[in-house]
């Protein structure tokens, strides 16, 4: 016979329902955290230690600058003067009115070359204000701002030169400039400059490469480039490169990051070619090229002829090269053909293309002599290695 259990009165009393199990375990644990958190986080009111009468703790003398410290401060404040802040804008016009509007169009550094007021720094600072309308005003370390003129640009070299106007009677301070052929890595750098537009900020670093080439903002290849691991960040573009004399050895023109800021490579102009820039920008307002006059025959007629060098095809009258007696190509009375003069070496460098001729022209200048080597009478009897000297003039 089976027994009933819903019947049955001798059965176990029921289990709480699990849910209320839950809650009573939530609440508990909560209410053991927050008595532990009490305590935890709370001083009892005796312990409490307050002293009406604290001081400022005693400040230690501080002993003497290392020496190299005090060389770096003593080279910031002797060259701080020579660098400005540059900023530009541009002209638009507005789209709800015909009024124009200046716009700001970017910002750099530069440095004053001499005591009229002529000021140094890189062509894409203010390529805006050159390409288009606008101004640049230049600000120097006592913040007194100035309105600047463009007196020439080298947009292949990176390099401009402005004028700062209406100076009155205020004194400048040149930078003071170095050499850059002697250059060795390692050597102590210092870039002062405007990062992020914060003015006259102080870098240092080593010289990490020389001799490095970039492509600049304008595409073409700018070669002979100083490499320094010196912090160099937008707003340091113009700025002067010094060594641990506090000379000009280069103006900081770029740097390499996949971001944008700085990445420990940067890039500056080495000042020798700094200073012969801007010598042809204060006398002329652009580069003035020295050429020779010659008009060079394609490559393939030396690869016919079997020889090495450039053929002399066409002269320009009253050139250089025509008032030295080179000698072009040409036809006789028979009208038989006379091959002109082979220039083999310009200045001791061998020529084998027509782009050494204008690379060893370009490490020249106008007036400069260099000395040609050539042959001459090619495929005669009378066929001769000759020098003559050239004196170079100026050119497109």
């Amino acid at each position: 016979m089976s027994i009933n259990q819903e019947n049955d009165h001798t059965a176990a009393p029921k289990a709480p329902p699990l849910a209320f199990l839950r809650l009573f375990m939530y609440c508990f644990v909560v209410a053991l955290l927050m008595a532990w958190g009490i305590s935890f986080f709370t001083t009892p009111s005796d312990d409490l230690s307050l002293n009406p009468n604290a001081q400022p703790r005693v400040v230690a003398a501080r002993g003497s600058l290392a020496d190299d410290e005090k060389s770096t401060i003593e080279l910031f404040n002797r060259s701080a003067n020579s660098v400005v802040y540059i900023t530009t804008s541009r002209l638009a016009r507005s789209y709800s009115s015909a009024n124009l509007l200046e716009i700001p169009s970017g910002t750099g550094t530069g440095f004053v070359w001499d005591d009229q007021g002529h000021i140094v720094t890189n062509y894409h600072v203010i390529k805006d204000v050159d390409q288009g309308s606008g101004r640049a005003l230049v600000t120097f370390a006592d913040q007194e701002v100035y309105q600047a003129s463009i007196i020439g640009v080298s947009p292949e070299n990176d390099l401009a030169v402005l004028k700062v106007n209406n100076l009155g009677s205020r004194k400048l301070s040149p930078i003071m400039i170095g050499a850059s052929a002697n250059l060795q890595v390692g050597q102590k750098v210092f870039a002062i400059g405007n990062p992020f537009g914060f003015d006259h900020t102080l870098t240092t670093g080593v010289i990490s490469g020389l001799g490095r080439t970039i492509k600049g903002e304008n595409g073409q290849k700018i070669g002979n480039l100083i490499q320094t691991d010196a912090a160099i960040n937008p707003g340091n573009s113009g700025g002067p490169l010094l060594d641990s004399s506090g000379l000009l050895i280069g103006v900081n023109t770029a740097i390499f990051s996949p971001t944008g800021a700085y990445a420990g490579i940067g890039f500056a102009i080495p000042v020798d070619n700094v200073n012969l820039v801007a010598t042809q920008l204060l006398r002329h307002g652009r580069i003035v090229r020295p050429y020779l006059g010659i008009g060079m025959a394609p490559p393939t007629v030396a690869t016919q002829l079997q020889v090495q060098g450039v053929l002399i095809f066409d002269l320009i009258d009253n050139s250089a090269a025509d008032k030295a007696g080179l000698r072009p190509t040409r036809t006789d009375k028979n009208q038989n053909i006379v091959l002109g003069d082979l220039i083999l070496e310009i200045s001791g460098a061998k020529i084998k293309s027509q782009t050494d001729v204008v690379q060893q022209l370009s490490k020249h200048q106008v007036g400069d002599t260099i000395t040609i080597k050539i042959l001459r009478g090619l495929r005669t009897k009378e066929a001769k290695e000759m020098e003559i000297e050239v004196e170079l003039n100026e050119g497109n």
